[in-house]
């Protein structure tokens, strides 16, 4: 006996990449269905070799569902999560809604598995920030060896993270630049993403610091530890998919730069691609599609106690959202739930 499984704001780029991957990882499902708002009502999306039609989510009943994959903003989760969880049905959120709320598990299930049994508070699980889970994924297993004082890292995040009208905002900017009188004044980012980069991601606060640097900072201490001290600069760049990230890690033991690529070698979601030549990395480019989180220029870091640095590259869509939302249902499955 398999699952019956939900996919809220399945019209979405995670929402698709949900079902796509619910479908590659032949996740024990006996029924699925899409729901999405009522403007998107009766839209198609694929399954594995099957088209789903969208029904409302403002009518769905979610009692005798297992459970209901969260892809819509904060403001809708806030809605609709609770009344999903009442009815029984287990919320897999990938909003920011609860992330920070101390009776929901915040899951990357490479990192903190066991955390998942505080799920029963209040039904609910949060899946971390994209540019969070794959960082903490390469963090972990280096934490358990010489502990991590301090991190300081600095993003290039694709515009898929803002979703399909910035992906279409990058294109047409594109476009504009090379053919006269088509250029496209910015509507989705502040200034310009085509051939640009912008140091401003989510709003800002009063320290001057963004939500999304934010985020780093506080999902990485309730995932991993929270004495690990986190400083974030989040940068969006002209890339489609895939968000990259230069991480300094500085460690309380002492650790070489060969013994920490041997750990993560053997690190469980991580591939290691590190020769020291022209093309001996990981780019955005080569890991869209991919189910890992890749690091590459691993390094010593001369000008502190037991540093390091490594550069580290992930599908945003796959493992900072939608393959992080099934893992963890995969993983209420294996503890929990026991089905299928």
């Amino acid at each position: 006996m398999g699952y019956r499984v939900a996919v809220v704001g399945a019209t979405g780029n995670v929402g698709r990449e949900m079902l796509n991957i619910l479908a590659e990882r032949e996740f024990p499902a006996d029924e699925v269905v899409a729901l999405a708002s009522r403007r998107s009502l009766g839209s198609e999306c694929s399954y594995g070799d099957r088209t789903l039609k969208t029904l409302d989510l403002d009518t769905f009943d979610f009692a005798g569902w297992d459970i209901a994959f969260f892809a819509i903003g904060s403001d809708a989760t806030k809605q609709y999560a609770p009344k999903a969880a009442k009815a029984g049905c287990v919320v897999i959120d990938n909003s920011s809604l609860y992330r920070y709320d101390m009776d929901v598990p915040l899951i990357v299930p490479e990192v903190n598995p066991d955390a998942i049994e505080g799920y029963a508070k209040k039904n609910i699980i949060a899946n971390p920030n994209c540019s969070t889970a794959q960082m903490v994924v390469a963090l972990k297993p280096l934490h358990d060896r010489a502990r991590i004082k301090r991190v300081v890292v600095a993003t290039y995040q694709s515009v898929s993270g803002t979703g399909k009208e910035a992906m279409d905002e990058l294109w047409s900017q594109t476009k504009g630049i090379y053919v006269p009188g088509q250029e496209v004044e910015p509507k989705v980012y502040p200034k310009q993403i085509a051939f640009n980069v912008i140091p401003h991601i989510d709003t800002f606060m009063e320290d001057g610091t963004t939500r999304e640097e934010w985020k780093m900072v506080v999902e990485t201490k309730k995932i991993i530890d929270p004495s690990i001290k986190v400083h974030a600069t989040c940068v969006r760049v002209p890339v489609f998919v895939g968000h990259s990230e230069a991480v300094n890690v500085e460690f309380e033991d002492p650790i070489d730069a060969d013994e920490a690529r041997e750990i993560l070698r053997e690190s469980p979601g991580i591939l290691v691609v590190d020769k020291r030549e022209a093309g001996g990395y990981v780019t955005p480019v080569e890991c869209v599609g991919e189910y890992a989180t890749y690091v590459s220029r691993i390094r010593e870091d001369p000008t502190v106690d037991n540093g390091l640095s490594m550069w580290v590259v992930s599908d945003n869509l796959r493992k900072g959202a939608a393959l992080n939302a099934v893992q963890i249902a995969e993983l209420l499955g294996r503890r929990i739930l026991k089905k299928g």
